[in-house]
């Protein structure tokens, strides 16, 4: 057996189960042993009760005082029942468990672990763990690896695999260049991916994860730096020099271009009337018009003969900007088309023949404008928004429909400066800070669970003024370990919550497309009173009727994702609010929130989370991990960020061989 066989190949690993593991991307014990646990689940001494830390995971031992009650409301089954230890009670709480009325009785002891929290004024532990006295003492002060599952894979399964395959991790060669390892102290490749796996404590975790974290930046700088060598000396074939109409579209627009705005907007035409390729990022924060600056740059490429391209990364953005770029253009005589993965076929294929007869102006889409059959007849000008969800392949596709067509990306993800000249080596970088004179400030604040009511109240009161809600929750679905509020619950209990003449829908990652598609149009059109959602709608809903946001358990996500997330309210006429109800009492927690209650500033704010947070801070909800990297957030591993490029620095000095480099990271099967 070798490292690169199929997984099946693993005692304990039939058909079904591989089949299983092809859906979290694992077909090779490779595979398996790269998929790291997302968390881990620590068992301590058990606390007392009274002394147990709200919005901390605690361990309990306790008595069951009463009999298990089962409550039925629609399509749950809710199941509690109370638990005492000397100097307190506990209602627990499952949800579709109903099978624990026959495990429990009245005078059995039991350890509960869980999240306490406070409702009502009851303490209160939302799916708890539980064991006998025997179970627990065999867990005692040991680390369990949570990791990545899908329905019907569990835990349990994907431990024993683990403890499988690591015997083959003896074959992982090492591609990080030696001089490099020692210069700058790794750890071996295989001992971090072991002691990633199962460690001893904490400080192995962190250890581990750096080395692994490190490779992560590695290859993705390098091969940053490539392209860069090979963009910097690209000779400029579209040279966009005509700029009266442009002029005359700023000089009519009702609202006078920021500072950032302007000096954008000119570094732009230097770029495409120079001798080189533009490959220039323009990063502005949320609200401060990144699109007027997109518009412009279309219509100078259209107006000098040229055809350009404008990516989004969901249908509804695309839509949204299609309408708008219509809108502001066509009195211009600019064509303008819209291509997504919904488009009929009837209408792409007219769409394909327009667009290479030349006779379609601007396409704009999502994945769809970089397909096969989708050929562009003088393609001058790519600009994608969001890149970070594309990634560099998806835009270098769109590019190679051109003859090395000049390339703007957008993004309103706040990255310091020094951060964002080592993620975006490819490109040259634009900052936009202020914002349009026209923008009301979010108003913002922090408050714990007990506001909920009162922040229930406050929303019915701005949805009968004709506003609409978002909500965010962290997770998805219930589950053992799952400690977060939950999104498909959390709706089911708003149902009860708010009048029936209220709407009120639900939106996670775990949807189809189309499903997701078609809930964020019906936001769109004023369809839903109220959005509860999970982070996918970071980007991808531009909705100015919607005036409140609130973020459930704040304190487990960093300060730039909640920025970028309050950033979905505030675009309209109305004042918008942001509330953030922080899960636990702990001071550093509020004390992080609080830098969004003072400032909407994301520069500011971004900074400030680089400060704020720990080596430690990666069990949280991941910031760019799940955007770019398996494991690396250049928030949380900022430190280990500038170390990869300081690596990439000290191999060019050395004048080591790039091109070798890569070959070796594909030989070390990464995707970049």
């Amino acid at each position: 057996m070798q490292i690169f066989d199929r997984v099946d190949s693993l005692k304990g690993v039939g058909p079904k189960t591989a089949v299983l593991f092809e859906k979290l991307k694992v077909h090779t014990i490779d595979d398996l042993l790269r998929l790291y646990p997302r968390t881990y689940l620590s068992y301590d001494e058990p606390v007392n009760i009274e002394e147990a830390e709200c919005g901390t995971r605690v361990t309990i031992k306790a008595t069951i005082q009463s009999y298990v009650d089962i409550k039925k409301i629609r399509n749950l089954k809710i199941v509690t029942c109370m638990v005492k230890d000397g100097t307190g009670t506990v209602k627990l709480i499952w949800f579709n468990s109903p099978f624990l009325k026959q495990v429990f009785h009245i005078g059995q002891t039991y350890y509960f672990v869980g999240m306490m929290s406070v409702r009502n004024n009851q303490r209160v532990m939302e799916h708890p763990e539980y064991y006998t006295q025997t179970q627990y003492m065999e867990k005692l002060s040991s680390l369990q690896p949570v990791y990545p599952l899908t329905e019907g894979l569990s835990n349990k399964v994907v431990t024993k695999a683990m403890y499988a395959a690591l015997p083959l991790l003896s074959e992982l060669e090492d591609r990080i260049p030696e001089k490099v390892r020692e210069k700058f102290g790794l750890m071996p490749l295989a001992d971090a991916i072991q002691g990633s796996h199962f460690p001893e404590n904490f400080d192995e975790v962190i250890a581990c994860r750096e080395r692994l974290v490190f490779d992560e930046f590695f290859w993705f700088i390098l091969h940053m730096r490539i392209l860069r060598k090979k963009t910097v000396k690209v000779e400029n074939h579209f040279v966009i020099d005509k700029w009266k109409e442009t002029e005359e579209f700023i000089s009519q627009l009702p609202f006078e271009l920021t500072k950032g705005q302007k000096t954008a907007i000119e570094e732009i035409r230097k770029d495409m009337t120079g001798s080189t390729v533009m490959n220039r990022l323009i990063q502005g924060d949320v609200g401060s018009g990144k699109t007027i600056v997109a518009e412009i740059a279309l219509l100078s490429a259209v107006k000098n003969g040229y055809q350009a391209a404008f990516m989004a990364p969901t249908e509804v953005l695309a839509t949204q900007h299609y309408k708008g770029v219509k809108k502001d253009l066509e009195s211009f005589g600019v064509k303008v088309e819209l291509l997504v993965g919904s488009t009929k076929i009837s209408q792409k294929r007219k769409i394909y023949d327009a667009l290479a007869r030349g006779e379609i102006d601007i396409l704009i889409g999502t994945h769809a404008l970089i397909q096969d059959k989708v050929v562009y007849n003088n393609l001058a000008l790519v600009i994608t928004d969001e890149q970070h969800r594309f990634g560099v392949r998806q835009r270098a596709l769109l590019s190679e429909k051109g003859n090395e067509p000049h390339v703007l990306v957008m993004s309103a993800t706040p990255i310091p400066r020094t951060l964002a000249i080592i993620m975006y080596g490819d490109l040259d970088i634009s900052i936009m800070k202020d914002m349009p004179a026209n923008r009301k400030p979010i108003k913002n604040c922090v408050v714990g669970p007990k506001y909920r009511p009162t922040a229930y109240k406050f929303m019915q009161d701005e949805i009968s003024r004709g506003h609409q809600i978002y909500i965010i929750c962290p997770m998805v679905e219930a589950s053992e370990n799952v400690e977060a509020e939950n999104v498909v619950e959390y709706q089911e209990n708003l149902l009860n919550v708010f009048p029936k003449d209220i709407s009120v829908s639900y939106l996670h990652g775990k949807m189809s497309p189309d499903e997701k598609n078609q809930i964020m149009h019906d936001f769109s059109e004023k369809k839903i009173d109220i959005l509860v959602s999970t982070t996918v709608i970071e980007v991808g809903i531009n909705n100015p009727n919607a005036t409140v946001m609130m973020i459930e358990n704040a304190e487990k996500f960093g300060l730039a994702q909640l920025h970028q997330l309050r950033g979905r309210v505030g675009r309209g006429d109305a004042q918008s609010y942001c509330i953030m109800l922080c899960g636990t009492e702990r001071k550093e927690a509020l004390e992080r929130l609080n830098v969004l209650n003072t400032s909407n500033d994301g520069f500011h704010i971004a900074n400030e989370d680089l400060k704020l947070r720990g080596p430690g801070d990666f069990f949280g909800v991941r910031q760019s991990g799940d955007l770019l990297f398996q494991l690396g957030d250049i928030y949380n591993n900022a430190n280990t960020l500038k170390m990869a490029n300081d690596a990439i620095d000290f191999l060019e000095q050395e004048e080591y061989s790039f091109e070798i480099l890569m070959e070796d990271c594909k030989l070390n099967n990464i995707q970049l």
